[in-house]
C-alpha cells in the first residue's frame, strides 16, 4: 500500500513539473491526470483501511483481542454434518487436505471460551487506534495532493490557453497551422476570376501552374542524380530533376503566346519566345537543389513583369503578379493577387483550389530562419541578433532552402529570413529569380523586407542585371525593424 501510495504521489509531483503533460492528456473524465491520479490514490487508502479494520471470509483479523469470542456456526457437529450432507459424492477418493490449525485462546481467565477458535473481534487497543489514526493522515495527505493536482493543472491550462495562439504543442516551442477545415473550397479559376482584373495576367498565371503540376510529377518519379550534360554557367553542379523542371519552365515559355521573353536562373540569359508576346518571365525552376536529394521541400519561384516596363532596368514593384510553389508532402502556391496574396494546393485530379485566402503575416513573430551563419564571425551586428533570438527562446525554422524557409512566414503566419552580406560571406540571392517574387508576396502579405544593405524594400532594387545578387531579410514586419537595427544601425 505504501509503495503504491508513494508512487501515485510521485507521478503527479513529474506532472506538474512537465506542464506539456497537461496539455496533451487527459483522464476519461477529461479532467488533468493529477486530479485522476488522486481519486485512484484515495480509493487505494480506503480500500487498505478497510483491510486493516477487517476482513469478511478470512479466519482471523487484525482486530483479534482479549474480548469474548465465539465459534463459528460451521465449527458445531451439526453444521458440519449439515454441510456434508450437501456434498454429492463423486466416485473418487481424495486424500484428506491438511487443515489450518485455528487460533485458540487460553484456556482460563475472566471472559475466556478455552479452545475456541477465533474469527471477530469488538474493542480495539490503543496501538490499533494509532493504525487507524495514522491511514487517517495518510489518506488526508493523499486528498490534499489530489485537490493540489487538481487545481494545478487548470491554472497550466488556463495559460496555455492565452498562449494556444502563439504557439503550442509538445515542446511548447512548435507553431501548427491555423487553418480550419471549410465545407468547400474556391477554385482557382472562381479567385483569379475575381481577384485578378487582368485576363492576360490570369491566363499567363495558369500556365505557370500548370507548368508546375508537371515538374510536381516528375518529382515524384525520377530520381534525384547528377545530370549527364551540366550547363550551369556558375559551375554549379545540375542535377537531372533541376533540367527536368528547367525544360519544363522553357516548354510553357515557349508555347504560351503571352510570354514576351524569358529567362532561367540556370541560364541567367534574356531569350526572346514571342515577338507578339506580352510578359517577361524570370523563374528559378527548382529552388534547393542542395537539399532535394534529402527528400526535403524544395519550390519554383516565378516572377513576371508586363512588356511596358520589362525586367531590365525595373524593380519589383512592377511585377504584375508573382508565384511561388513548394513540392513538399502536398504541392502548395502562393500567389499575388490584386488584393493580396492566395495560397492554392494541388488537389485531386491536379485541380487547384483555394486553400487559404488573403494571407496575412503578423507583425510580431517567434520564428526566425539564420541563412548565412558564417558572417556572424565577421559581423557582430548579425551575431548579436542570432543570440538575441536564441536568448529570448524563438523557434529555429531553417533548412537551406529558400523556398520552404520563406513560405513557412505565410503558413505560420510569422517568421523572419535573414541573409546577410560579408566580406567572406558574401550575399548570392538573386535579385530577379528570388528576392522580388518573394518580396512582392510578403508586402502584399502585410510583411515587411530589407535588401540588407541600406535597409531599403528589396522591391526598390532596381534590376540592372539578370544575375544580379544582393543580400536580404523578409518576414514580420518588427523583425525585420530589429534585423535593420541590430544590424545595419538603421
Amino acid at each position: 500500500f505504501f509503495s503504491v501510495s508513494l508512487l501515485a504521489l510521485s507521478n503527479m509531483g513529474s506532472l506538474s513539473e512537465v506542464p506539456r503533460f497537461y496539455h496533451t492528456y487527459t483522464g476519461p473524465s477529461k479532467e488533468p491526470v493529477a486530479s485522476q491520479m488522486g481519486k485512484i490514490c484515495l480509493a487505494v487508502a480506503a480500500c487498505a483501511l478497510a483491510l486493516v479494520a477487517g476482513t469478511s471470509g478470512t479466519h482471523t483479523s487484525l482486530w483479534t483481542s482479549t474480548a469474548t469470542t465465539r465459534a463459528p456456526t460451521m465449527a458445531t457437529p451439526a453444521g458440519l454434518s449439515a454441510v456434508a450432507g450437501s456434498i454429492r459424492p463423486t466416485g473418487h477418493t481424495a486424500a484428506a487436505a491438511p487443515q489450518p490449525a485455528p487460533f485458540v485462546g487460553p484456556a482460563s481467565g475472566p471472559h475466556r471460551s478455552p479452545a475456541t477458535p477465533f474469527s471477530t473481534a469488538s474493542a480495539p487497543s490503543a496501538a490499533q487506534w494509532a493504525w487507524v489514526a495514522g491511514l487517517a493522515c495518510w489518506s488526508a495527505a493523499l486528498a490534499a495532493a489530489a485537490l493540489w493536482g487538481r487545481r494545478q493543472p487548470q491554472v497550466a491550462m488556463m495559460a496555455y490557453a492565452g498562449e494556444k495562439a502563439a504557439g503550442y504543442g509538445a515542446s511548447h516551442t512548435s507553431f501548427y497551422t491555423s487553418a480550419t477545415a471549410k465545407d468547400s473550397y474556391a477554385t482557382l479559376d472562381e479567385i483569379l476570376n475575381a481577384k485578378m482584373a487582368d485576363e492576360g495576367v490570369r491566363v499567363v498565371t495558369r500556365q505557370v501552374l500548370d507548368a508546375c503540376v508537371k515538374i510536381t510529377e516528375a518529382l515524384r518519379v525520377n530520381l534525384v542524380t547528377v545530370a549527364d550534360a551540366q550547363n550551369s554557367v556558375f559551375g554549379d553542379v545540375q542535377l537531372g530533376v533541376d533540367v527536368i523542371a528547367d525544360d519544363l519552365m522553357w516548354g510553357m515559355a515557349r508555347s504560351s503566346s503571352l510570354v514576351r521573353e524569358a529567362a532561367s536562373e540556370e541560364e541567367p540569359v534574356m531569350v526572346e519566345t514571342s515577338k507578339e508576346g506580352r510578359f517577361t518571365i524570370c523563374w528559378d525552376p527548382l529552388d534547393g537543389s542542395s537539399i532535394v536529394d534529402n527528400n526535403w521541400a524544395v519550390g519554383t519561384i516565378v516572377g513576371i513583369w508586363d512588356k511596358t516596363t520589362g525586367m531590365l532596368g525595373a524593380t519589383g514593384r512592377d511585377q504584375v503578379t508573382s508565384i511561388v510553389v513548394l513540392y513538399g508532402p502536398r504541392t502548395t502556391a502562393l500567389v499575388a493577387c490584386d488584393d493580396g496574396v492566395y495560397e492554392f494546393t494541388c488537389g485531386e485530379g491536379n485541380k487547384w483550389f483555394a486553400s487559404r485566402e488573403k494571407v496575412q503575416i503578423k507583425q510580431e513573430s517567434k520564428i526566425f530562419s539564420p541563412a548565412n551563419l558564417r558572417a556572424c564571425q565577421e559581423d557582430e551586428g548579425y551575431n548579436g541578433l542570432v543570440n538575441y533570438w536564441m536568448e529570448n527562446k524563438y523557434t529555429l525554422r531553417y533548412t537551406g532552402g529558400l523556398v520552404p524557409d520563406v513560405y513557412q512566414c505565410f503558413t505560420k503566419e510569422m517568421g523572419v529570413f535573414a541573409n546577410p552580406t560579408s566580406k567572406a560571406s558574401p550575399a548570392k540571392l538573386r535579385v530577379a529569380f528570388e528576392v522580388a517574387p518573394f518580396a512582392l508576396l510578403v508586402e502584399k502579405a502585410g510583411g515587411k523586407t530589407s535588401d540588407a544593405t541600406t535597409g531599403a524594400s528589396c522591391l526598390d532594387i532596381q534590376i540592372n542585371g539578370v544575375d544580379q545578387r544582393t543580400a536580404g531579410c523578409f518576414g514580420s514586419a518588427a523583425e525585420v525593424d530589429r534585423f535593420n537595427k541590430m544590424v545595419l544601425g538603421k
